[in-house]
Formats: structure tokens, sequence, C-alpha cells
């Protein structure tokens, strides 16, 4: 009895969904012929022409003046065509069906250079959007493949800023560079915000780099044996970091003007250690100078914004290898011109030697 009835549920179900499938191929069919039934407006199918305007472009500007070239791509004809040949050695980038790897890589140093917007870059190429965006993200990774390479690596000698100077040749002779962090404009997601708030408020990232004295990027945080690098006194002395004394005071701006002149060895340590790691400071200001997109905050992805810091500091050391003639701001030389302290050479070797001991106990 209980297996009839629920044979003819079954039954009464199956030709429920029967009926409701019917209904809704039945709707289906109705809309279809009334859409059919509806006029049709003929529109002509125009697609935007490809243009060879950007090629032509940055043609000219190499086979035109050298000095207006160097002013919109940060170098000379014959270094970019050098970069461009790295490039494509090094890297997967190639040329397009209508684009080249010189239009990419100038579309790329002007955003960057520049602190250009697609709308203004996609003008002067006379691409969409979308090309632009993809020719900028398409050198991007190609010079993040070979920036690692473009970082300089540490000497084992002593550096000529060093060994021509006897005001740091004696102390400073096993030193290699300098180290500090800089602040850099950033956009984050608004949940992220408060991670990235500096003291003054705004929304920044901090890098941290180190440099060599040829005003040249080395790897971050890299130390060698036997070697160290000159630190302001946010950091702790270790036997690879050489930090100011503390106590006193240090910053050049501190010894500037008549009759600030270091009143013991201790200050004169500090003012020479200052002198020989402003170097680091140098280097922040024509990093941001050089590449104008680093003043704000980059309209990218954070990642990409971090990828630019990398980007540009491998092209940054490949401006300093093949264009030498770029001028940078003239150095500070902190007490070349002051009156000799008493027992100078011997209290700084006191002094020096008392650094090496603390550095050394740090280490163990």
């Amino acid at each position: 009895m209980e297996e009839e009835i629920d044979e003819e549920e079954n039954m009464e179900l199956y030709e429920n969904v029967r009926l409701l499938m019917l209904a809704i191929k039945a709707v289906i069919v109705l809309l279809g012929k009334i859409v059919m039934m509806r006029p049709r407006i003929k529109r002509s199918l125009q697609r935007r022409p490809i243009t060879r305007n950007g090629y032509h472009f940055v043609t000219n500007m190499i086979e035109g003046d050298p000095q207006s070239f160097q002013q919109l791509y940060k170098m000379y004809p014959d270094a970019f065509m050098k970069l461009c040949s790295i490039i494509r050695e090094k890297t997967h980038l190639e040329d397009t069906r209508y684009i080249c790897v010189e239009e990419m890589v100038a579309t790329f140093l002007i955003i960057v250079g520049h602190n250009d917007r697609y709308c203004n870059v996609r003008q002067r190429f006379d691409h969409l959007d979308f090309a632009t965006s993809q020719n900028f993200n398409k050198t991007l990774k190609a010079l993040n493949t070979i920036a690692l390479n473009m970082m300089v690596k540490p000497s084992t000698g002593i550096p000529a800023k060093i060994q021509e100077s006897t005001r740091f040749n004696h102390f400073f002779k096993d030193c290699i560079g300098a180290i500090d962090g800089t602040h850099i404009p950033t956009m984050v997601p608004d949940r992220e915000v408060s991670s990235f708030r500096n003291r003054h408020g705004m929304q920044s990232h901090n890098i941290l780099v180190a440099c060599n004295f040829d005003l040249q990027f080395m790897y971050v945080l890299s130390g060698w044996e036997g070697k160290y690098f000159l630190v302001d006194c946010g950091f702790a002395n270790r036997r690879q970091f050489l930090a100011s004394l503390c106590g006193d005071r240090y910053h050049l701006k501190d010894f500037g003007g008549q009759g600030r002149h270091p009143r013991n060895v201790s200050e004169l340590f500090n003012l020479r250690h200052a002198s020989l790691r402003n170097v680091i400071e140098r280097i922040f200001g024509v990093f941001k100078s050089r590449f104008t997109t680093f003043k704000t905050a980059p309209p990218f992805p954070f990642q990409t914004q971090a990828e630019l810091v990398l980007a540009c500091a491998g092209f940054h050391n490949f401006l300093r290898k093949e264009c030498r003639s770029d001028e940078f701001p003239a150095e500070y030389e902190g007490d070349q011109d002051l009156p000799p302290l008493d027992t100078e050479e011997e209290n700084l070797e006191w002094l020096f030697q008392s650094q090496l001991q603390q550095r050394t106990e740090a280490n163990t």
C-alpha cells in the first residue's frame, strides 16, 4: 500500500516538473520572438586606427638634439640605446607587432622621471591607456629582472674618497659605504593606512638602503667580514656598523656658522663621521630629484610602488656608470678648514679603538 502511494507521488512530481519546463520553454520562445520583432539600429564598427606615431616620436628624439633628449629621458641617446640593448639581451621584453622596446622604455622613463600620468603619455605616443599601462608594466618587470645585477658590489680596497683625504684615511679606511632610510609617499588601501602613517601624519613606506661613496646603490642590509657601514646614532654599534658618539653634536647643520666649530675630540669625530656619512643623504636627494614620481604617492598598487624603488635604483646605477657627466649638488666639506685641536690624532686614535672594541663586544 505504501509503495503505491510513493509511486503516485513520484509520478505527480515528475508531471509537475515536466509542465514547469514546458512553461519555461514557452516563455523563452516568446521572449525571443519579441526581441526579433524589435527594430534594429545599424551601427558601423569603428576601430581606432593603429599608428606608428610613438615610434616616430622616439626616433626623432634620438636623432635630434642630445640635450633635449637628456632632459626628457635623463640620459643621452647612446646610453638609452645601450640600456635598450641590455634589456633585449637579458630579459624577455621584445618588440611587439606595433610597439618596439625603445618606445616601451621611453614610456616608462617619462612616467617615473617626470611624474607624468597615462592620459598625458598616451597623447605623446598616440596609444590607448591600456597599451600605455602594458608598456609601463612590461618595462618595470624587465628592469627589475636586471636591477640586482646593476647593484654595486662592495670593494675590498679603500674607497678613493677616503684614501685621498687626510681627514678620513687613517680612521675610516675600512669603511665601504653608508646606511640610512628614507620615506617615500605611498598609496595603500584604507584598511592599511594606519600601518603606513609616518610621524608627520602622511602615508609613506620606509626605504632602507646602503650606498658607496660614488653615489651608487648597493645591496640592502649587507655586511662583510672586516668591513662596516657608517650609520647615525639611530643604529647600535656592531662589527659591521660604526655609529656616531652619543651625547655630542653630530649633524652637519649643528657645526654650520661662525663660532660653531668642534669643541672637543668627540665632536670632531662626529663631524668627520657625519661628513663622510652625508653621501647617503646626497644619494637620496639625487634619487628623488631624478625620479620625481617618488615626490608624491605613485598611483599604482603598493606592490608596483615597491618594485619601482628597486627598478629605479638599478637604473640610477646604470646612469652613474654610463653618464658620468651628471651634475650633482656640491658636497659639504665640514671640517676642511678647521684649526687643529690639541692632541687631536692621539685622542681620535683612542676614540676609534674604543669604538672598535665596543663594536667587537656587541657581536659576541
